[in-house]
């Protein structure tokens, strides 16, 4: 019975979750400019009377901007259009929707920085492949031999570590990055009172995406890794 459940996940479970892994990070990265503008995104400023007044922000319009990794999207209150910028590694946000006495603190992380997301992506995608390739080499014939060979198993284990390091310390470092800018802007709403524009900042469902992504893609890796020890130690 354990062996075979240990085969069930290798097989089945792990390429899957590898596979999950990689949409939900690819969706998170490319959100708000490229895919789902006002679902998804890392930071969000929208209407609020929590930081001005005691009461809920129910019945509140007002602009909104949605920040991510690649851009910034906005509208002018709920029922407008949601214009983006164009997607760039190295983004301006157009903050232009924000009344003008808003605070003046919203700026994206260096630019090597989506761009390290991008790096990691392109070796997610490269595991993703292998691993799944591996994982089935014995339904593949002859064709298996080559994803049998210690050098394909190592080098597979090898991209997806890297992948993986890569992806998650980028994205802690947005998080950092947007952590701290939502802590000024609010502080600063706050400070300002009954004068402030009506706005509240906060980091997004794009960050959960991120981390469970991450979860997931935790479990293929140590599979991978795993393979490696138990060859080593055959040898």
């Amino acid at each position: 019975m354990i062996a075979g459940l240990s085969k069930a996940i290798n097989l089945y479970l792990a390429p899957l979750l590898s596979l999950t892994a990689l949409i939900l990070i690819l969706f998170s990265y490319l959100a708000p400019i490229i895919l789902f503008p006002a679902q998804v995104a890392l930071l969000t400023v929208s209407p609020s009377l929590e930081l001005t007044e005691s009461k809920s922000s129910e019945g509140i319009d007002g602009p909104s901007v949605f920040l991510g990794a690649l851009g910034s999207c906005s509208r002018p209150n709920h029922d407008a259009v949601v214009t983006c910028t164009v997607p760039t590694v190295s983004p301006v946000y157009d903050l232009a929707v924000l009344p003008s006495n808003a605070p003046d603190l919203l700026s994206a992380p260096t630019a090597t920085t989506p761009a390290f997301i991008a790096v990691s992506l392109a070796f997610t995608v490269i595991f993703f492949l292998l691993f799944t390739l591996t994982a089935f080499r014995g339904k593949m014939g002859k064709l298996g031999n080559v994803f049998d060979k210690p050098g394909m198993q190592r080098a597979t284990a090898w991209i997806g570590l890297l992948g993986f390091i890569i992806g998650i310390t980028s994205f802690l470092v947005i998080r950092m990055w947007f952590g701290k800018a939502v802590e000024d802007f609010n502080r600063s709403i706050f400070k300002d009172g009954s004068d402030a524009p009506q706005l509240i900042a906060a980091t997004s469902n794009g960050f959960v995406m991120v981390w469970v992504g991450f979860a997931f893609y935790a479990v293929p890796v140590v599979c991978s890794m795993a393979k490696l020890h138990v060859a080593a130690g055959k040898a």
